[in-house]
């Protein structure tokens, strides 16, 4: 049924869950960063995104993924805007995106929640990467393999974790509740 202006209720109701992921991925950080060197290993804006992505499709996961990261920067100063922040919005973009495409697209079957998940960190962490390298070239500092693994692995870990155990709990939840949006 279309609303007056167009908008079908499900469409409202994918902007409503994405504009909620978005409030969730400028506030989580607060929650993680009372230690820094915790939070930031927990990579707490990545949860409410691979979320969106899932739950709402490709294009809102991107959308949050992509404005995430640029409005925290511009609101709180963190993370810096320059490279940091620009790097985290393309990674965070192919996450929304990818979790999104890959959940619609591929057939119900046993452990998917948890191959896409994995699909999208890595296509996620390697974007991050390629980007990380362009702006490194920009700004003619260097970005060796070894701060990739370090930035995009070795320090990830424990966020790495919390992801595979959290967000299929989550989806499947919110599936079982009828609230995943995103054609299943």
């Amino acid at each position: 049924m279309n609303t007056k202006k167009g908008l079908s209720s499900r469409q409202i109701r994918k902007m409503t869950y994405a504009a909620l992921y978005l409030g969730i991925a400028l506030a989580l950080p607060f929650v993680t960063g009372q230690i820094p060197e915790i939070g930031k290993m927990l990579c707490p804006m990545h949860i409410p995104v691979l979320l969106c992505g899932f739950l709402c499709g490709w294009p809102w996961g991107l959308a949050v993924g992509l404005i995430a990261p640029l409005l925290r920067s511009v609101l709180f100063g963190m993370p810096a805007l320059f490279p940091s922040a620009v790097a985290m919005a393309f990674e965070l973009a192919a996450y929304g995106a990818v979790s999104g495409l890959l959940y619609k697209a591929l057939p119900k079957m046993k452990g998917k929640v948890y191959i896409v998940l994995i699909i999208a960190m890595i296509a996620g962490r390697l974007v991050w990467g390629g980007a990380q390298m362009v702006l490194s070239g920009i700004i003619h500092s260097e970005f060796t393999p070894a701060l990739f693994l370090a930035g995009a692995v070795t320090n990830a870990i424990p966020g790495i974790a919390l992801h595979l155990v959290l967000i299929p709990v989550v989806v499947m939840a919110m599936e079982r509740a009828g609230l995943s949006l995103n054609g299943q």
